[in-house]
């Protein structure tokens, strides 16, 4: 009679969390090693790999980054100082592969900061036991723990907060029924078919090298041994045979002798390249469902569905992903990051600056500059004092000059909006009038003090006294007015001041604040400066600069028709020309006051 055995694949489950009387720590796993059993299904499996490669850096995305950056420079230069990103990174992808993620926390000499922080690989500490009121309050550390033996004399590292040592842990994980001392990774259920897929692509793989040999019969006809000759003979076959790197399972038959042996005959699969395709397939899309992942598309990885080859489709799917997977990863770091900054006494608003395409962000209903920056991580406008913008106006009124005073003893020969084909040509109009050799009466009289104290009057570039001997000491000025002289309820606070003080500038004056912060953010590249010359109030300002000509009481007749630039060139003047953005409001420029870049990249294109 013959004994015919079936040698069955093993079956997988949850792992196992043992406490063992005889040990501090708690094992993961029946083998303490489900760690490794993780990353053995993110190097077999193609599609769970390239999964958690994508999310994990989804979860880092740009970087950490704080919403008040500005307003507490000292304290989030400590935070870039603290969480390097080198080490933020590797928590990112421990926390996503793992399932969980562990800080390492230095502290100073004195015990009264937290002086460092570095990653610590979390496959290498295991939990202690709980205390009586159910606190772990510390980890033990091994390079291998495959290798630990009874006698093995382990590291113990404290927990944060349970010790007054030098260095801590801080054991960062997601709450999961079930799990007190460790956290299962969010695609636990779907490793039965990452390893599904690992062993399909090995079964191919090595059916191939094998010579696309078929399952096998093996027999032997020199009697039927004993239950547990047979069992010892099956077992040496199965590890030396099975698998899918031996592609195929394997029959055992005893038999008496040859002429009652088993017919020998290949073990085909019927239409076994569709089923060998389906399982293929559908162990993709389970993968894709363990990790939530809402278009593969948004991870490089493309399929047939279609989903994601729409570009609706593809942005909802991506918004959904980041507030759905992504933000909850995130989200459980920065909360292990703000107790430690807490210990510093460091509060800062710290978020992860998004890879999701700024196309995809939906601004339409976001009012508030804080939300815009979280939502998209680019500066729109940086965290200074909402009256920033205001102190710098103050800066430039008090190098103003009053209109009212000065009307006093000059007259108006000339008001227009400042043109870039005028500006020039009138330059060259003043210049010609002006005597460039002396120094101006009015200079004369009111000099610029060394304190850099706003004077009336003061001399500029533009001023000076006739040259002409019929208008002898004749005295011109060319003064400029934020105009027009008007502002609406939401305007800026730089506008408002600007236009209640009535006051014109020396082109000079208003130059010199091309260094100074007056809306942060709105410079090129998201920088805090830029030129008020040419950019006023800054990006969608309605305002221009009104160039004003005066002439002293009982001075020259005026200006005469203005002259064009063509005009003065001809006549061999070749002044520095104004940029042709002096004279639009940055509200009619061609990127509302922004650069093309800017522009581009927020994404205000509609």
């Amino acid at each position: 009679m013959n004994d015919l055995r079936i040698v069955n694949l093993s079956s997988y489950t949850s792992p196992e969390i043992v406490e063992k009387s005889n040990k501090q720590w708690v094992a993961y796993g029946s083998d303490n090693n489900y760690f490794q059993y993780l990353i053995d299904r993110y190097n077999g499996s193609p599609t769970n790999n390239a999964i958690i490669n994508g999310v994990s850096q989804m979860i880092y995305g740009k970087g950490l980054d704080a919403l008040d950056s500005n307003r507490k420079p000292e304290a989030y230069a400590k935070m870039i100082t603290l969480f390097k990103k080198d080490c933020v990174r590797k928590l990112c992808y421990d926390l996503k592969l793992m399932g969980q993620c562990s800080i390492q926390v230095i502290y100073s000499k004195d015990r009264k900061t937290i002086a460092q922080v570095e990653h610590i690989p979390v496959e290498n500490l295991r939990a202690e036991k709980c205390n009586e009121k159910g606190e772990i309050t510390g980890y033990f550390y091994s390079d291998d723990w495959s290798n630990v033996k009874p006698r093995t004399e382990l590291k113990r590292i404290p927990a944060f907060g349970y010790s007054n040592e030098s260095i801590e842990i801080i054991y960062v994980k997601p709450y999961r029924a079930g799990y007190k001392y460790y956290s299962s990774p969010d695609y636990q259920g779907g490793l039965q078919y990452a390893e599904l897929e690992e062993e399909i692509s090995n079964y191919h793989l090595n059916n191939i090298l094998n010579g696309l040999a078929p399952s096998m019969l093996i027999n032997f006809n020199n009697g039927t041994p004993n239950a547990e000759e047979r069992q010892n003979l099956e077992n040496r076959i199965y590890s030396k045979f099975s698998g899918s790197s031996n592609a195929g399972k394997f029959i055992l038959a005893f038999n008496d002798n040859s002429e009652s042996q088993a017919t020998i005959e290949p073990i085909q699969l019927s239409d076994a390249h569709n089923q060998y395709q389906f399982l293929s397939d559908e162990s993709g899309k389970k993968i894709m469902v363990a990790h939530r992942v809402v278009s593969p598309m948004l991870l490089g990885i493309k399929d047939s569905t279609g989903l994601g080859n729409n570009a609706d489709e593809l942005q909802t799917a991506s918004v959904l992903m980041d507030n759905t997977v992504i933000r909850p990863f995130q989200h459980l770091l920065i909360d292990a990051f703000d107790s430690i900054l807490a210990f510093n006494n460091i509060s800062l608003k710290l978020y992860f600056k998004t890879l999701q395409p700024l196309e995809f962000t939906d601004l339409e209903n976001v009012e508030d500059e804080e939300t815009r920056e979280e939502e998209t991580g680019v500066k729109l406008a940086k965290d200074l004092p909402k009256e920033l913008g205001s102190d710098i106006a103050d800066a430039l009124i008090d190098l103003g000059e009053d209109e009212a005073d000065l009307l006093s003893d000059f007259d108006v020969m000339d008001e227009r909006e400042v043109n870039y084909d005028e500006e020039d040509g009138l330059d060259e109009v003043i210049t010609d009038l002006n005597k460039p050799k002396e120094k101006s009466t009015l200079a004369k009289i009111w000099e610029f003090v060394s304190t850099g104290s706003a004077k009336p009057f003061r001399e500029s570039e533009q001023d000076g006294e006739s040259k002409q001997e019929a208008e002898e000491g004749n005295t011109f000025l060319v003064r400029y007015m934020y105009s027009p002289q008007r502002y609406s309820a939401n305007s800026r606070p730089f506008c408002k001041k600007m236009v209640d003080a009535k006051k014109v500038y020396r082109k000079e004056d208003i130059i010199s604040m091309d260094t100074k912060v007056v809306n942060a953010g709105f410079g090129k590249g998201g920088s805090d400066t830029y030129s008020i010359w040419l950019y006023k109030g800054g990006a969608r300002c309605q305002h221009k600069w009104l160039r004003k000509t005066y002439v002293r009481k009982d001075g020259a007749k005026g200006l005469g028709d203005a002259i064009t630039t063509s005009e003065a060139r001809s006549r061999g003047f070749k002044p520095e020309a104004n940029a042709q953005k002096v004279p639009v409001a940055p509200k009619d420029m061609k990127y509302k006051g922004y650069t093309a870049e800017y522009w581009n990249k927020i994404g205000f294109k509609n």
